[in-house]
């Protein structure tokens, strides 16, 4: 073997795959909402649920502790009992899923939660093997 290790070292590198080939094309969904009287309600609440691989409760409940409303589920739907911005659902939306969905090591959304133990659960990534302390939503 005649090759110095700075060539191995470039032939290694040439095989390994380009990092934006890597990333994920996954974008966490748009918030579908509308203000009824004094009442905000999710349209697309069972698709934001679907994209996040969750329970629709659990996603409910982090929604009703950030906007300090209470909240009810109905036919593929959520509905807030107080008026709340577009914009604001949608960073809060935004929040969940950087926190409870998407792995912090591959930024991929294939993801679940385990067993709960004093407060916190464990984040799971399917994708890369990472695990990860959450707080319980």
């Amino acid at each position: 073997m005649d090759s110095t290790y700075e060539q191995l070292l470039d032939r290694a590198f040439a095989q390994l795959p380009s990092l934006a080939a890597e990333k994920s094309d996954f974008k966490v969904p748009e918030v579908d909402s509308i203000i009824q009287g004094s009442k905000t309600i999710i349209r697309n609440f069972s698709q934001i649920a679907d994209a996040a691989r969750r329970e629709e409760v659990d996603i409910s409940k982090y929604l009703s502790k950030e906007l300090a409303a209470p909240v009810s589920l109905g036919e593929q739907k959520l509905t807030i009992s107080t008026k709340v911005q577009n914009a604001v659902l949608n960073d809060k939306v935004k929040k969940y899923f950087d926190a409870y969905v998407i792995c912090k090591e591959c930024h991929k959304p294939d993801t679940h939660i385990e067993g709960s133990e004093r407060g916190y659960e464990t984040l799971v990534c399917e994708a890369c093997g990472a695990r990860y302390t959450v707080k319980r939503s």
